[in-house]
């Protein structure tokens, strides 16, 4: 099992920076691949970024590619979505969710993940 908390939303300005993080409890966190993905009002669920477990292998959507980043630390059991240069596009409810793999092979489609976050709430203000 995995549980998964997201922070650091907010209101920001357009281009402001956010850092969001999410915690993950369980030792299995290091064995997981760790996505980001958003929903805008109305708006379907998006993928955003995501992770290895490794840390070695990322991705990104292309609206996100240039502006925002992944990262982790599997000691901290914390994987992070720095974002910059945001949009007013940008905002939306953000959820941190965890595939448990064994492998490198990072998922990019939601329906693959295990686990989710209960999202954070990013506003960007034009």
């Amino acid at each position: 099992q995995v549980q998964l908390v997201e922070s650091g939303g907010g209101l920001v300005q357009a281009g402001d920076s956010l850092r969001l993080s999410c915690a993950a409890s369980g030792r299995t966190f290091r064995r997981a691949a760790m996505g980001w993905f958003r929903r805008a009002p109305g708006k379907e669920r998006e993928f955003v970024a995501a992770i290895s477990w490794s840390g070695g292998s990322t991705y990104y959507a292309a609206s996100t590619k240039g502006r925002f980043t992944i990262s982790r630390d599997n000691a901290k059991n914390t994987v992070y979505l720095q974002m910059n240069s945001l949009k007013p596009e940008d905002t939306a409810v953000y959820y941190c969710a965890a595939h448990l793999i064994n492998s490198e092979y990072v998922p990019v489609q939601g329906y693959e993940y295990n686990y989710w976050g209960q999202g954070t709430q990013v506003t960007v203000s034009s």
